[in-house]
């Protein structure tokens, strides 16, 4: 006589419910890009403004990823991954779930925008699983993304190089970054793709500022003088967009080197490790036209014309990188699309 092991039918019920449940499935897949914060331009607020900025899509490093309906959310963890769960809970709440899985990801606290990628990419996946159809500036403002640069939101909608316009000042009552401000995503007032040129991205091992410090730094650094809010939009306005509009390289990095030098980006450098500024120092030596730092850092970016230029200032940072400090170095073009958003068949066993 055979006893009926209750343990063994449970199993075997809980393995037929599942494949029940992924008959039919949908999977999404996202591939979102990073992006440079290349400056905010008014720290000041007098003209009754605040914030706005100007920033360029990558398409290197970029997070990709799969996501599926499940009956409770799942990630594989690595640092970052908490936002993607945040990002989904922002639109589902707790009483849905998804199973995460993704392949590559951006590096967290170095001036690359990670934390509004990876925001988006988990709303955005709840939102086309379950049929929402939220736009990405609605996904944003549910995540709590873009209450000071709406240039990383952007970056996952369309790509390119982008200027954002800021928030009204009365909005804000505060000199604050995205992680902590309420306000809604700042409207862009100019996007173009940006032209074929090389991107040459110099990611030190340090971390910039974040979370609390971060926060600090806005409070003791602002108001930025006015005048030099005012010098900041002759570069944008008269340099750094027509320069992109002509292909001029030449403009384009006097533009850069210029925003390195006052407002709120001067500030961000003076904060940095020495280090840094040897750094960005060693990158003009090695021949690059225009030096720039991403966001608070540490991340340093230089645009080339050529493949063949590029892959010599790669190798010629990298051996300075030996000598001194570890780090990565890593050739790249812009990203002028946005993030890629597919839904295919299941691909579970």
């Amino acid at each position: 006589m055979h006893v009926f092991n209750l343990e063994i039918f449970f199993c075997i019920k809980r393995m037929y419910c599942s494949y029940i449940m992924i008959r039919g499935k949908s999977m999404i897949k996202i591939k979102s890009p990073s992006r440079l914060h290349l400056g905010l331009i008014d720290l000041n607020a007098e003209c009754g403004r605040v914030d706005g900025g100007t920033g360029l899509t990558l398409e290197y490093p970029h997070v990709k990823l799969k996501a599926c309906k499940a009956e409770k959310m799942s990630i594989n963890t690595f640092p970052g991954s908490e936002k993607i769960l945040n990002g989904a809970k922002a639109v589902l709440g707790n009483n849905n779930g998804i199973s995460f899985h993704v392949e590559t990801t951006v590096p967290v606290h170095v001036g690359l925008g990670s934390g509004t990628q990876y925001s988006l990419c988990g709303a955005m996946a709840a939102n086309r699983l379950y049929g929402l159809k939220l736009s990405v500036r609605e996904l944003a403002s549910r995540t709590g993304r873009g209450g000071t640069s709406g240039i990383g939101i952007e970056s996952f909608e369309n790509g390119g190089f982008i200027v954002d316009g800021g928030h009204k000042f009365s909005d804000k009552k505060t000199f604050s970054p995205s992680s902590a401000s309420k306000a809604t995503p700042a409207p862009i007032l100019f996007r173009k793709d940006f032209p074929e040129w090389y991107i040459v991205i110099v990611i030190p091992n340090l971390k910039g500022a974040y979370d609390k410090e971060e926060c600090d730094l806005f409070r003791d650094i602002c108001p930025i003088p006015l005048s030099e809010v005012q010098e900041i939009s002759h570069i944008i306005l008269m340099q750094l967009i027509p320069s992109v509009i002509e292909k001029d390289i030449l403009y384009f990095s006097r533009a850069i080197n210029n925003l390195q030098k006052t407002g709120f980006k001067k500030r961000e450098i003076s904060i940095q490790p020495p280090i840094v500024g040897k750094l960005m120092a060693k990158i003009h030596d090695f021949g690059a036209l225009g030096v720039g730092m991403s966001s608070f850092g540490p991340t340093i970016y230089s645009i080339l014309e050529t493949k063949t230029s590029s892959e010599k200032l790669k190798r010629e940072i990298e051996s300075f990188f030996k000598n001194n400090i570890d780090g990565e170095v890593i050739v790249t073009k812009a990203n002028n699309s946005g993030a890629v958003i597919e839904e295919v068949a299941y691909e579970g066993n």
